[in-house]
């Protein structure tokens, strides 16, 4: 059975092999000392590890890797990175942590004392809108929200990074696309400008100079107290991605097996950001009509990204119209794995929860990690609807014996 059959088979429920991802999106990945250390583990090619998403510094896991552990996933990134610039050119870094990297060619960043700053776009000339701390291991957003009087504000200013595809951007999705189904593993695509009120996205790191609401605090007050703003951004919003899907389907067809629709947060470790009724009324209209629309038109099953307490917004995931859960945040609140399987289990695919990123996979022993993954696995796994993740992003400098110990156990439990 193919990587790419196996993929599918869980994406219908059905049961059969347990296909696992790292490296098809960009919540399920791991950092580049993670990869690094795999590299290694496994006696493969020594080499910088190449930075495919400066945010979070997560590394290439490179075909090698991938055959080495057993991926079943391909992924077509967006065209840009969250600083705005593309993958490509690639040049040498070294991380404040002493790791030989490579990072794209407009990867420009200044070196202070409190840190490494990077730039909108690679454009040094601009303010930075991203800032490494000095111990830190990834970059964190810099909000740059100018000043505005409330009579002033214009939706239009939260629009500016949406509208139409360009010609080279869908060449590019073409041309990746082509390239993932080559390796004969399950295709994974990033859909551009589908994030609804993305705290990742709303400070706009990839602008040079963003306007409108960009305090990631302000943002959220405003979907209690500006609704009429949001509901204006997320109509137009969702009027180009509708726009973008049907370009983007007629360049590369019914390739993608996947798509990841939107990584907007509604969990907390305890709670939720808002109430169901909030999500009803300012978000559900605007998911169920981009995954109407994918379900109208192409086979592509629809991802959404939630860390945190969703149990109760589970049902109302559903009811958008979505088809898979990412990342099944287990050590949250009412996240029960046995309860999530058995409420929504039928109708929703559950992509992460195989580990505990938080705990067990950082600071646990081998075998506490073993025990977790093959418990994870039984429970997710029956009866197909599961595909193999950690739970979010494999952290830096996580013990390469302990994410060893992981795929052993994948493997174990696959026989």
């Amino acid at each position: 059975m193919t990587p790419r059959v196996q993929l599918q088979n869980a994406l219908n429920h059905k049961s059969g092999p347990i296909p696992v991802d790292f490296g098809s999106t960009l919540v399920t990945c791991m950092h580049v000392t993670v990869v690094e250390g795999l590299r290694q583990h496994y006696g493969l090619a020594s080499h910088p590890v190449k930075v495919v998403d400066p945010y979070q510094m997560l590394g290439l896991i490179e075909d090698d890797l991938v055959q080495a552990l057993g991926i079943a996933t391909a992924g077509v990134p967006a065209p840009k990175t969250i600083f705005g610039f593309p993958l490509g050119g690639w040049k040498p870094w070294r991380a404040p942590w002493g790791q030989e990297l490579e990072v794209p060619a407009d990867f420009n960043v200044e070196e202070r004392e409190d840190g490494v700053y990077i730039f909108p776009e690679g454009d040094t000339s601009a303010q930075p809108s991203g800032h490494m701390p000095s111990a830190g291991f990834f970059f964190d957003t810099i909000v740059r929200q100018p000043p505005f009087n409330e009579e002033d504000l214009d939706p239009e200013d939260n629009l500016e990074e949406f509208g139409p595809i360009s010609e080279e951007d869908l060449a590019y999705y073409k041309a990746e696309t082509a390239a993932a189904e080559a390796t004969g593993r399950g295709v994974v695509g990033s859909l551009p400008g589908t994030g609804l009120g993305d705290i990742a996205l709303v400070p706009a790191p990839f602008l040079k100079a963003p306007k409108g609401i960009r305090d990631v605090a302000e943002w959220y007050m405003s979907t209690l107290t500006r609704p009429a703003y949001v509901h204006a951004v997320f109509e137009k919003q969702t009027e180009y991605a509708l726009a973008n899907f049907a370009r983007i389907h007629a360049a590369v067809g019914d390739a993608f097996d996947v798509v990841f629709l939107c990584g907007t947060d509604f969990g907390t470790q305890t709670s939720t950001f808002c109430p169901p009724e909030t999500y009803e009324a300012l978000y559900l209209p605007y998911y169920k009509a981009m995954n109407d629309w994918i379900h109208a038109n192409t086979t592509w099953k629809t991802m959404k990204h939630s860390c945190g307490a969703v149990e109760g917004f589970m049902s109302r995931f559903i009811a958008s119209g979505f088809d898979i859960i990412n990342p099944v945040q287990c050590s949250a609140a009412g996240m029960d794995p046995k309860t999530l399987k058995e409420r929504y289990g039928d109708q929703l695919v559950f992509w992460g929860g195989g580990i505990d990123t938080q705990r067990t996979l950082p600071f646990g022993t081998p075998e506490e990690v073993r025990l977790q993954t093959l418990e994870r696995c039984e429970i997710f796994g029956a009866d197909g609807g599961f595909v193999f993740n950690a739970i979010h992003n494999v952290q830096a400098r996580s013990p390469i014996p302990n994410v060893v110990a992981m795929f052993d156990a994948l493997a174990e439990f696959r026989g």
